[in-house]
């Protein structure tokens, strides 16, 4: 068992509209296993209410784990049963919650995000842009915007290696990029110097929430990050523990929240 703790804050100028906490958690996910995800679901979302957050926003397929060769057994509906715990939780504590999971469509599995709206219709992201080893497993979604009355554009993982994503969502008057990933520790670094430069091309604030643990075999590179509209780092986690970060967009404080594992051990 691990233990929440605020290892961090860092606070600096405001310089965005929006009013809102948002928050980006780091998991480590039971593959296959969405009951159990369900819970750690509610209970990182548990801590961001306690910290004042508006949303929370989970790494790509958070409520399976990232396994595409799984995808097609694990997809579900958006209206699958085992849903109505965050729905529920997010009315009682009024916070929006977007977690990931494969949604079976007629034409084929899409990577979803779902999102957890208070007292209002959940809505669903669908991933526009696959890598290349995605296509065997999953088909491409369709554009919809969500969250745009928040001034918030959503990613996920590849779409933020695809220049006219971002575009897009600048385009969209977006001043809130928020990109749920599922990255390696060979392929995070490349995120992190890609979402610095949209930080600082389109004048946006960026959140990147990732995932640690296993991650299709290999090991996930957690360091999820949140950037200021200028480019500036303003907070980042480790590549070992789960945790989350929270930032106010009025004050650009942002609280760095550990959740330590005594066996864990960074990875030089």
């Amino acid at each position: 068992m691990g233990t929440f703790f605020v290892s961090q804050k860092c606070i600096f100028n405001p310089g965005i509209n929006a009013k809102m906490k948002i928050c980006v958690a780091q998991t480590r996910s039971v593959t296959g296993e969405v009951r159990k995800n369900i819970d750690k679901h509610k209970e990182f979302t548990g801590f961001a209410v306690s910290g004042g957050a508006d949303i929370i926003v989970f790494p790509e397929l958070s409520l399976t784990g990232y396994e595409p060769t799984l995808a097609n057994k694990l997809a579900t509906n958006e209206g699958d049963d085992r849903f109505r715990d965050l729905q529920y939780l997010s009315d009682e504590q009024k916070i929006i919650i977007a977690a990931g999971i494969p949604i079976k469509k007629e034409q084929g599995v899409m990577i979803g995000m779902i999102i957890f709206r208070p007292n209002q219709p959940q809505q669903t992201y669908f991933k526009q842009y696959l890598h290349p080893d995605e296509e065997r497993y999953f088909i491409k979604g369709t554009y919809e915007p969500v969250l745009s009355e928040y001034e918030i554009a959503m990613a996920i993982c590849y779409e933020i290696s695809v220049p006219l994503h971002a575009e897009q969502a600048h385009k969209n008057e977006a001043r809130v990029y928020i990109a749920s990933v599922a990255k390696t520790i060979a392929g995070i670094e490349k995120a992190i110097e890609t979402l610095t430069e949209t930080a600082k091309r389109y004048s946006m604030f960026v959140l990147l929430s990732n995932c640690v643990g296993e991650c299709e075999g290999k090991e996930a590179g957690g360091r999820s990050s949140v950037w200021n509209n200028k480019g500036i780092l303003l907070g980042q986690l480790d590549n070992i523990n789960e945790g989350m970060l929270i930032l106010d967009t009025t004050t650009q404080e942002v609280i760095v929240v550990q959740k330590e594992f005594s066996s864990a051990k960074k990875i030089s």
